[in-house]
């Protein structure tokens, strides 16, 4: 069951890539469509539990960052209102009630994630930097677009995607998360694409110029 929770939150993150790949592909330059941030919203909540289940405070820590940045360009695109408001306010408050009970329960939350003997301390800060360097990509995406006033997906987004998800992967592989393997292995396709297809756009801009 654990392990389903997480497949399906990685079903969603490798949809998110696959959607976003095809419309740029016929676009022919790297788009930010709404759905890929919906399909990113979605399989953060799940694998915020995944991680929560499986002990794994790096999963968490990662979900947190990038969570409501998710929200923030669904929100500029026009499509954050579309979502019944029930579920909105479920989406928002989820990550709020889980602060108060590590707040509250701050005992029990160290002892649960950071002093569990099956992740050794040096792989947890690992892994924990892996996130971090993965969903910056977010925060730096978030800043890039709010000077623009639009959601874009920058050159700088996919270059640390790529870095930070081999050092997830190398985490996972540790681990034995088939969960993280599958679905950081199959987005590192996607993001040397997307790079690729961006500095193809430049050359053909400046050989226009």
């Amino acid at each position: 069951m654990i392990f389903l929770i997480g497949f399906l939150a990685q079903t969603c993150f490798s949809a998110r890539l696959l959607f976003q790949w095809i419309m740029s592909e016929k676009a022919k330059q790297v788009v930010s469509p709404s759905i890929f941030w919906l399909l990113s919203l979605f399989g953060s909540y799940l694998l915020f539990f995944y991680g929560w289940l499986r002990d794994d405070f790096a999963i968490i820590f990662g979900q947190f960052i990038s969570y409501y940045i998710y929200i923030w360009n669904l929100d500029i695109k026009h499509s954050w209102q579309k979502i019944p408001r029930p579920i909105r306010y479920l989406l928002i408050s989820t990550p709020v009630f889980a602060i108060g009970y590590m707040y509250t329960e701050s005992s029990t939350f160290i002892t649960q994630f950071f002093k569990n003997e099956t992740i050794p301390l040096w792989l947890l800060i690992w892994g924990a930097a892996g996130q971090v360097v993965f969903t910056l990509r977010f925060v730096y995406q978030w800043v890039y677009s709010r000077k623009r006033q639009e959601s874009i997906l920058p050159m700088g987004f996919w270059i640390i995607s790529l870095t930070g998800s081999f050092i997830i992967v190398s985490y996972a592989l540790v681990r034995h998360d088939p969960v993280l393997i599958l679905g950081q292995s199959t987005g590192l396709i996607v993001y040397t694409r997307n790079i690729w297809i961006m500095q193809k756009k430049t050359k053909v801009e400046k050989a226009n110029a």
